[in-house]
This record gives structure tokens, sequence and C-alpha cells, in this order.
């Protein structure tokens, strides 16, 4: 079974953290005051981690909003356009665990079809934009992740996992099930975007080969 995700009531109010509040210090610190307004993004992710932290489910209440276009000295709209904008800000409510599929040409060729039915197999998530009935996990189709050689890629919250096939998919959803985090990455036997099992060309070492001119 699964449930069509609808925001939650919004929050009345929204105060940032003392760790908020350090994160917030920092990234002001890099820009002139008179241009303060670009911190907006570092904000808005700042206020939904915090979200994560507090709820369980990463998302920017439109009080964060307001309160980012206060400290910023900029018109609420703004923040709000920005916020809407970007797939990576979640304007209402998402499961504990945020599933991003990328399903661009580069993806899609190496398989990200099994992938998406694999998270709705595993999660009993009906389609995107869904969360499951538990709560656990959201289903989101995402644009190109900029990870094309490692495809495809399922995005969990923040991190990536490359070269994910169905299989590998189902493993991952049931070990984030048990509250366990597998290491971000490469899901095959690759050093970052080499080949697959390691290096095919450019063996000798440059004292061999120094010692074969």
């Amino acid at each position: 079974m699964t449930t069509q995700q609808t925001p939650q009531e919004q929050p009345d109010t929204f105060v940032f953290d003392s760790a908020s509040e350090a994160e917030i210090r920092t990234v002001l610190a890099k820009y002139p005051v008179e241009r303060k307004a670009s911190a907006v993004m570092p904000l808005l992710y700042i206020a939904q981690r915090q979200m994560g932290r507090e709820t369980g489910s990463a998302w920017v209440p439109v009080a964060a909003m307001d309160d980012i276009a206060r400290r910023l000295e900029m018109a609420a709209i703004r923040v709000y356009e920005v916020a809407s904008f970007y797939t990576m800000f979640n304007t209402k409510p998402v499961g504990r665990y945020h599933l991003q599929v990328c399903t661009t040409t580069p993806c899609w060729l190496r398989g990200s079809d099994d992938v998406v039915a694999a998270c709705k197999r595993a999660t009993g998530i009906g389609g995107f934009g869904e969360t499951s009935a538990d709560g656990q996990f959201t289903l989101t189709q995402v644009e190109c992740l900029g990870a094309c050689s490692n495809a495809p890629i399922l995005q969990v919250d923040d991190d990536f996992y490359e070269d994910m096939d169905g299989p590998r998919t189902v493993a991952l959803i049931e070990a984030l099930r048990r509250g366990e985090r597998p290491p971000a990455g490469p899901t095959i036997n690759r050093c970052g975007s080499a080949p697959e099992g390691g290096r095919k060309t450019l063996m000798d070492s440059v004292h061999s080969i120094a010692e074969n001119k």
C-alpha cells in the first residue's frame, strides 16, 4: 500500500537551533553585507537539514523561508522562488530517506528503469512523488546528477550510489530500512570513475618505463 504525499500543516514558526546558527555565521562571513542575499541557497540547505534532524523529514517550511528572507533582507517571494525552482529543496515533507532516481539518457541507457522498478518493489511505492505507507521512503524522479560515467545513479538524501542495478537497489533499501547507511559511491569494483576492476592502461610504473628507455 502506498500513500500520496501531502504536505503536513505548515508550522507557525521556525527557529534555527544553535548548530544551524553556527553554520549561518560561517556562511554569511563569506559574503559582503550588501551581497548577503547570495547566501539564500546555503541557508535553505541549513533549514532543510535542521528539519531532518528535528522531525526525520528534511524539508523547508514557509516559516523557515520567511526567516531567511528577514535575515537576508530580501523579499520573501524571492526565497520561495529559489526553494521551488531547485529540486534539491523539498517544500513539503518527505520520507526519512529521499530516493532520487536519475532517468536522463545516460542513466536510462544503463538501466535506470530497473532501479525505478526496484525502488517501487522494495518500498511499496506506486509512482514518483509518493511516500511509502511507513513514511520511510519518498521516491522522486530527477534530471542529470552529473555522474554519467557511473550511471545509473540513485541519490539517497545527499549521497550518490553509483553503478546501480535492480538487486543492488533492493539491497540498499533493505539496509536503510534496518537503520544502516552503506558507504556512498560506486557499488561495483571500481575506484571513483575508473574502469571496473582497476586500471587498464599505463600499468607499468614510472621507474620501469625509465629503465626500459
